[in-house]
């Protein structure tokens, strides 16, 4: 688990090695453990390490292969690598180190691209090869390790993160109108490869593309699972899913195991996170570190659910951590937060995870996290109304149940001059929907949310806010053989019991009925909900800042009505419509834009 970076030529110049280095410091938080920088002629690498596999400095990136000819930077975990390491010497591979790293070394060279159908983990990598000059970036398949692209002529920039690319200099940051779209129609969700700027974009998840030194590319997805029933499943009960999706869960638990450091579990007292941790106490792990966090109530709204990760932590007997956070740290803690995002995002779970992450990572390095689960089981309330439609039946019920707003409203908000001449967000939903490979409305919602929406809200947050404290989280409900099977599931015992009904059976088989028979939470944090105080301060001083006004996205008279009310619009989320903008503009403008 790091942070990679690296400029690729194709105008004859050599790669400007301070322009990575410039990069590289800039990651320095996703790596505290060590930094390198290696550079031949039109290509240079940069890279900071956190030391979780091989500890040694055999470890260290670059990681270079005189005598394979490749040289390869890499962000993620690759769980199976023993596996692999052992099949890659039985084919004459000869190991130096006992990193994840190398096994992909060795692997890329044995399988070529194809080298991500053997991986099983979340990744980042790119490859040089010395002797073509071509230059690979691959992707993993849930998108849980990011990998950002700046292209200029004769010239390519990736990094680990946006802000990276920024500190590299000459990126284009005018704001990209289809993603701004995208993002006050989602609740900031930008899929790839947009971002929320026209000069940096990012490589897809499950994307393998190859740079040649001309710098022209080609790139293929080698991973899209089908939501449909299978004959391999035919006359499964009810039971037989519990039954495969319990033994998918342990496989995917376990995996996640693999570290030469401990590893512990981000506990909100959710059925989720619960589940990671009975599993965990289960194969048999002592004195098993968790953590949960609180928040200070505001506007009547709850902000912790320790009665719930309390009930886990002493049915298991975990080593618990409660953390509880008071008002004024959490509006300290705010420009942290924005700082960490790699790109604006408007949950108010990412304070939440930023301020754990810094706790966390005082006494940890690596961490379980139950993200996905939602988006792979079926638990979201957008879900049951698309129940027996079709997926062209679909769009127009996911859309009342997911956008924040629609193509006419957003004409109300923003300024003419950034507004698309179309709808894109509902003519994506659409193209996405009337894709093959979706049995039903539910199966193309979750295939939707899935592959885009969960990759660019939770995962992203999740990565950003951990690895700006050095700290690793890994994310089971996203193991991807896991994924394949939940998606063969019937649409009907996805949505049973009130959503993500075989996940539930398999809970009661686990962990104790009150943590799962209770309405359903989401990590609070009131002060971003509910407007008021400090926070509302801030938001009010980024939306009528010079900034702001030079750069004139929104309409000032639809700004001025939600400040009158700062928590009279919320989405169906219940997010806050005043926090998304004023966060997009306290982004934009932490990060040296406009």
């Amino acid at each position: 688990m790091c942070g990679l970076c690296g400029e690729v030529r194709f105008d004859g110049k050599a790669a400007d090695v301070a322009a990575v280095q410039r990069m590289s410091q800039t990651l320095a938080p996703r790596g505290p453990d060590g930094e390198g920088v290696w550079a031949q002629g039109r290509v240079a690498f940069g890279h900071r390490r956190l030391s979780i596999i091989d500890l040694s400095a055999c470890g260290a990136q670059p990681m270079q292969d005189p005598e394979l000819g490749l040289t390869a930077v890499f962000n993620g975990c690759i769980y199976n690598y023993p596996q692999l390491r052992e099949e890659l010497t039985g084919h004459g591979y000869r190991f130096t180190s006992t990193s994840d790293t190398e096994v992909i070394v060795k692997g890329y060279h044995r399988w070529g691209t194809d080298v991500v159908d053997h991986l099983i983990g979340m990744f980042a990598v790119v490859v040089h090869e010395r002797d073509t000059g071509r230059v690979v970036l691959m992707r993993d398949r849930l998108g849980i390790k990011p990998l950002y692209l700046a292209e200029t002529p004769g010239r390519l920039r990736f990094a680990s993160s946006l802000p990276a690319l920024l500190a590299a200099g000459d990126v284009d940051t005018t704001v990209d109108p289809v993603a701004l779209h995208h993002y006050l129609t989602w609740h900031a969700v930008v899929p790839a490869p947009h971002t929320v700027l026209q000069g940096v974009r990012k490589l897809p998840p499950a994307t393998v593309r190859v740079v040649e030194p001309d710098g022209t590319s080609r790139e293929h997805r080698y991973w899209a699972p089908d939501h449909v029933r299978r004959e391999e499943f035919a006359g499964f009960s009810e039971r037989d899913w519990e039954d495969a999706v319990l033994a998918a869960l342990r496989t995917a638990v376990e995996r996640r195991t693999v570290a030469d450091v401990p590893v512990g579990v981000l506990l909100s007292g959710g059925l989720d996170s619960s589940l990671i941790t009975a599993l965990l106490a289960e194969q048999g792990q002592k004195d098993l570190a968790t953590y949960s966090i609180g928040f200070e109530s505001v506007g009547g709204r709850e902000g912790d659910e320790f009665a719930y990760s309390d009930v886990i932590a002493q049915r298991f007997g975990t080593n618990h951590h409660r953390i509880r956070v008071s008002g004024d740290e959490l509006v300290g803690a705010l420009s942290h937060a924005v700082g960490a995002m790699a790109e604006p995002m408007v949950s108010h779970d990412v304070v939440a995870f930023d301020l754990l992450s810094q706790q966390v990572s005082q006494t940890i390095k690596v961490v379980q996290s139950g993200q996905g689960a939602d988006e792979v089981f079926g638990g979201y309330h957008w879900y049951p109304p698309l129940s027996g439609l079709t997926p062209e039946q679909g769009v127009d019920a996911y859309a009342r149940a997911f956008f924040d707003r629609d193509h006419a409203q957003m004409a109300q908000v923003l300024n003419p001059q950034w507004m698309t001449g179309t709808d894109v967000s509902r003519e994506f939903v659409a193209r996405h929907f009337a894709r093959p490979g979706a049995d039903t409305a539910v199966d193309a919602a979750l295939r939707l949310d899935t592959e885009v929406m969960l990759v660019d809200d939770p995962v992203k947050r999740v990565d950003n806010t951990t690895m700006a404290w050095g700290l690793e989280a890994r994310v089971p409900f996203l193991d991807h053989e896991l994924v394949e099977l939940a998606a063969a599931v019937p649409p009907e015992l996805q949505l049973a019991n009130g959503g993500k009904g075989i996940l539930k059976q398999v809970g009661y088989r686990v962990i104790p009925r009150e943590v799962i028979d209770r309405p359903k939470g989401y990590f609070p944090v009131p002060a971003i909900t509910h407007l008021e105080g400090k926070v509302l301060g801030l938001v009010k001083d980024a939306l009528s800042s010079q900034a702001a006004r030079d750069r004139a996205l929104f309409r000032p008279e639809y700004v001025e009505g939600l400040l009158r009310d700062p928590n009279g619009e919320l989405t169906p989320l219940r997010g806050n419509k005043l926090w998304q903008l004023g966060l997009l503009e306290m982004w934009l403008q932490q990060h040296g834009i406009g």
